[in-house]
């Protein structure tokens, strides 16, 4: 027990020193393993688990699925998408706010990236709202938010990162994760047309223009199918999530082929984040496998689940602490790091309570999520505020009702577990 707070003193320090967390728990893992079996033997679990956890056949996809993000993104799919939204909904009053959530929505099947997803909201969104006189606080705060979309709605690199560390079928995740999401979303609407009408934030827009919509609408159509394919082909047991991705990368080059709007150069840099992403990816998920070995070979986590085997709580108390836990680390973390340091202990916890692993998968995603608007970190208030200059203190402040949604959402998600599985048990084998 000694040498498991001193690895635990050793990984909060190391975490405190601005260390990358992936190498944080890499280093205090090793560190951990040195110190429990001898120097030489931890190189031997080390070489294993390099190996094991860097040559799965499902890490495909984390480049697979950013990359196609990426080409989209470069070929102006993205932003075509934002416009044809509000060209639909945002001559009503808040319709402007609400056709940002629509196409964050969107947004979020393409690229898979919560902060990737307020950046490009912040870049053409907020503009056209401020234009139309909405309050900073609001257009700030929707544009916060519906970059969370992207933690739950398919192809989320969350969801497959949470798959690879807990072994469960990404392709479920990913059709369990299209309710929820369009759960919030509505609710993020709902919260706008309370907004709209009980203050004076979300003015009408410009009249409706049936032939403008209409125009618009026409570049998003090839998006619309792609996406429909990609998503249909996993839950009609057609292909793998791997297969989905690399159709979805195929299907992103031919629209933006036939688009012309993807040059050499912008070829060239997407390629190049989408690596720089996976390189980051592949090292949590290796340096938290390094960490999970150290836990199996301390029986930390055997210890601990049969301490709570042997309390009096009952199941949905456990589960409360363990999305307590979460929800806090979510106000100091990025989701990746969250699932890289929680899921070691908290997956075998849910399991051994007979927790489904893909509506645990969704609680915890969507437990993630709200960590990315609540302070003092709140990573999407603070890419808002450097793209659009707003002050962080006023986007908070705007961000509260959507949060009030959210923390709704997730008790409703844990009240009724069927409302997530439901269409994973419809999924054809």
């Amino acid at each position: 027990m000694l040498t498991f707070l001193f690895i635990l003193i050793l990984l909060a320090l190391l975490m405190a020193l601005r260390l990358p967390i992936a190498f944080a728990m890499g280093i205090a893992g090793f560190a951990g393993l040195s110190m429990q079996l001898g120097y030489s033997p931890a190189l031997a679990v080390l070489e294993r688990v390099f190996y094991d956890s860097s040559s799965s056949f499902i890490l495909v996809a984390i480049p697979l699925f950013i990359l196609m993000a990426e080409v989209l993104t470069a070929g102006d799919v993205t932003r075509r998408a934002i416009v044809a939204c509000q060209s639909w909904i945002g001559h009503a009053k808040g319709g402007l706010a609400m056709a940002t959530v629509a196409a964050s929505v969107i947004l979020a099947a393409l690229v898979g990236s919560s902060t990737a997803s307020t950046a490009a909201m912040a870049a053409s969104a907020f503009p056209e709202m401020r234009a139309h006189k909405y309050a900073d606080r609001l257009s700030a705060a929707v544009v916060s938010v519906g970059g969370t979309l992207a933690v739950v709605v398919p192809p989320s690199i969350v969801l497959v990162v949470y798959g690879v560390l807990t072994e469960t079928s990404i392709g479920k995740l990913f059709i369990a994760g299209i309710v929820p999401g369009l759960m919030t979303a509505a609710g993020l609407a709902l919260v706008i047309k309370i907004i709209a009408h009980s203050t004076d934030q979300a003015p009408k827009g410009d009249p409706f223009d049936l032939g403008k919509a209409v125009r618009t609408s026409r570049h998003i159509i090839p998006m619309t199918l792609l996406l429909l394919t990609v998503i249909g082909a996993i839950y009609g047991g057609l292909t793998s999530p791997s297969e989905a991705a690399a159709l979805g990368v195929m299907g992103a080059l031919i629209i933006v082929i036939l688009q012309r709007t993807l040059s050499f150069q912008a070829f060239n840099r997407s390629v190049s984040g989408a690596i720089r992403a996976t390189v980051m990816i592949v090292t949590i998920v290796v340096c938290s496998a390094i960490f999970s070995n150290y836990l199996a070979f301390t029986r930390i986590t055997q210890e601990l689940l049969e301490f709570v085997s042997s309390t009096d709580l009952s199941r949905e108390v456990i589960m409360g602490i363990i999305i307590l836990i979460l929800l806090i680390l979510g106000m100091f973390m990025d989701q990746l790091a969250i699932l890289s340091l929680a899921m070691p202990l908290a997956f075998p916890m849910a399991m051994a309570l007979d927790y489904n692993p893909v509506w645990f998968g969704i609680v915890v995603t969507k437990t993630v999520e709200i960590g990315l608007l609540t302070p003092p970190l709140g990573l999407n208030a603070y890419v808002a505020a450097a793209q659009t200059g707003v002050p962080l203190k006023v986007i908070f402040r705007g961000i509260l009702p959507f949060l009030a949604m959210e923390m709704l959402v997730l008790l409703i998600l844990l009240a009724f577990p069927q409302i997530t599985l439901w269409l994973p048990a419809l999924m054809l084998k």
